[in-house]
């Protein structure tokens, strides 16, 4: 070998020995989202702030648009594809990925520590023996308001199921407001924010929810039944074409001036903080009549676990028990405000609005939706028929007792303890 080609080949070999050395120190990861609209936060704000104190490690959020995620995170899955970290949906559909043996358990993970049993119940085996997921966020569910429409017609915040209706009476009356926003058009709004908002109030929370989920309530029973018999009087305060009216076009109406009470769930504070040009309030769902307990849907909604396959794992780990700080929680409860921490640790809010709805949590008794845990693996799905169910009795076109009488009929279809 000449001089001239050791030369060569020694310099060659030295180049790919610090490019090894350099692909060693500098890990990528690539989190799956079906969150889109959080891009900006995670590239300006979450990731600068885990890359500052873990340099070595990039990090990638690569969302999918929300209707597609699932179909498109399972192919990815099944073809070994698919990014280091896992955003993860409540109950099952993370916890099918995780009997599939495709999210990793995160049993021991440095920072698990900062979450209860009922902030990990979302993404926990039914026993509890395992923990996939860290838990990152709650929505919870309420009323959202005009301040001006209120204090222009006279209208006080409804503390009670009557005074909720008398409200509603004296909008109707004065006809300046559409009463409420909210359509049927796209099924879900009618469950989601109708009969999963208000319903915990009738069913007692966590009691009821537990006690169908053992057999020991059915949804024929009054306390599931009375939710409907609510939600049928909604038609009234509805608006003209309330039927084919869709989700975007009942926030339009709301942020629009055009009506003056949105059902909600705390996930709009960020889109309507950008468009109302109005000061706005928030209440929790009325209880039955005064002094009972007021109930809350604070319901479990993002977390975010480890691809079992991938390549990275220590590297993910790191990321995972950074997610699980108490520093995360705090970026991303203001950075997004109505998604709100399942820390242990308080984090105090900034925006008015997003405050008003976590002080619930101090008076209120907290639960998840009905229909997520156990009740929506079968067929049919318990979930979706809520949907079809709800927008047909605000429709007028099914009776809440024959709504009730249809979910449980479907229920016991398929579900063991309730047969």
């Amino acid at each position: 070998m000449t001089r001239k080609t050791l030369t060569a080949f020694l310099l060659g070999t030295s180049i790919f020995g610090l490019a090894g050395q350099a692909q060693a120190q500098d890990t990528t990861l690539t989190i799956e989202s079906w969150r889109n609209d959080d891009l900006a936060i995670w590239q300006e704000k979450l990731i600068p702030a885990f890359e500052a104190k873990n340099p070595g490690i990039k990090v990638v959020f690569s969302p999918s648009a929300p209707t597609e995620y699932n179909a498109a995170l399972n192919a990815k899955l099944d073809a070994g594809s698919a990014g280091d970290l896992i955003t993860c949906r409540p109950f099952d559909a993370s916890l099918e990925l995780y009997d599939k043996g495709l999210l990793a358990d995160l049993a021991g993970l440095a920072g698990m520590e900062n979450f209860t049993d009922v902030a990990k119940s979302a993404w926990s085996t039914d026993d509890g023996a395992a923990t996939f997921c860290v838990p990152m966020a709650s929505v919870i569910h309420g009323f959202i308001y005009n301040k001006d429409a209120f204090a222009e017609v006279g209208v006080e915040v409804p503390k009670t199921e009557g005074e909720f209706f008398a409200a509603l009476d004296k909008l109707k009356q004065d006809g300046t407001y559409i009463p409420m926003a909210m359509g049927t058009k796209d099924l879900w709004e009618a469950a989601t924010m109708g009969y999963q908002n208000i319903g915990p109030s009738y069913w007692k929370g966590e009691e009821g929810r537990l006690a169908l989920i053992k057999g020991e309530q059915k949804l024929t029973d009054p306390q599931w039944v009375e939710p409907f018999a609510a939600l049928a009087k909604w038609k009234d305060y509805l608006g003209d074409g309330f039927e084919a009216q869709s989700y975007p076009d009942s926030q339009n109406l709301f942020t629009l001036g055009r009506a003056a009470i949105y059902p909600a769930g705390s996930w709009e504070i960020s889109l309507f903080n950008t468009q109302a040009d109005f000061e706005m309030g928030a209440f929790a769902p009325p209880v039955k009549a005064a002094g009972d307990t007021c109930y809350i849907s604070d319901h479990n909604d993002i977390a975010i676990g480890l691809n079992a396959n991938s390549p990275n794992a220590d590297a993910a780990k790191t990321f995972l028990s950074w997610v699980a700080s108490p520093e995360f929680a705090t970026i991303y409860a203001n950075a997004l405000p109505g998604f709100f921490s399942l820390s242990s640790t308080p984090v105090e809010m900034e925006d008015a609005l997003a405050q008003e709805f976590v002080s619930w949590r101090e008076n209120c008794e907290s639960t998840i939706r009905s229909t997520y845990q156990i009740l929506s693996r079968g067929t049919p799905n318990l979930e979706n028929e809520t949907w079809v169910k709800s927008a047909n009795v605000i429709n007028g076109t099914e009776t809440p007792e024959a709504a009730a009488a249809e979910l449980q009929k479907g229920l016991a279809s398929w579900y063991d303890p309730q047969k």
